[in-house]
């Protein structure tokens, strides 16, 4: 959709798109995470869950064992769907206006920056999760960033809503 001439507009976050831009994010961030770290490190998948999990299950639910537990992995998934959706509301909202390469290489950066959140500050209020600072962490982060702004790119449906005049005091709109 083209922006009509004549008129204050500006253009509007498509939050269907950003849904599903989140999902796509945090599949892949998934799909990453639980294949490199056990990779890397000789462990199981699902310690990586019980990572994900433990900050609303409390640090009990972190491994040994690293074993399925069906609980853990509901409540884990839960966790990355809803923290996917918060990451990628901030990140459409600073894209949305740019195109398929700032969504891709903006949101590579994000997520850069979102590893450098969540291991250098989260991890003063949940200290286990030092032992996952790690490039295949790093690289998951910075894939669900630029998945994660691709997509919506992709996706958008662009609109535009007129801009609203800041009105004077005293004085009348028209």
């Amino acid at each position: 959709m083209t922006r009509p001439r004549g008129r204050m507009l500006r253009q509007v976050v498509d939050w269907r798109a950003t849904a599903v831009a989140a999902l796509a994010g945090a599949i892949t961030f998934l799909l990453v995470i639980t294949t490199l770290l056990p990779a890397n490190t000789g462990g199981s998948p699902w310690a990586v869950f019980r990572y994900l999990a433990s900050p609303l299950l409390g640090r009990g639910v972190l491994p040994p064992p690293a074993t399925f537990d069906a609980g853990v992995v509901v409540v884990a998934l839960l966790v990355v769907l809803v923290i996917s959706f918060f990451y990628a509301a901030i990140l459409t909202t600073i894209i949305h206006r740019w195109g398929l390469i700032v969504g891709l290489l903006g949101g590579a950066l994000y997520g850069l920056a979102i590893y450098a959140i969540n291991f250098f500050t989260l991890t003063l209020l949940f200290d286990w999760f030092y032992a996952l600072r790690s490039w295949p962490v790093l690289i998951a982060h910075v894939l669900f960033g630029a998945v994660t702004g691709f997509v919506y790119e992709l996706l958008e449906v662009e609109r535009f809503v007129p801009l609203e005049q800041e009105s004077v005091p005293g004085q009348r709109s028209p």
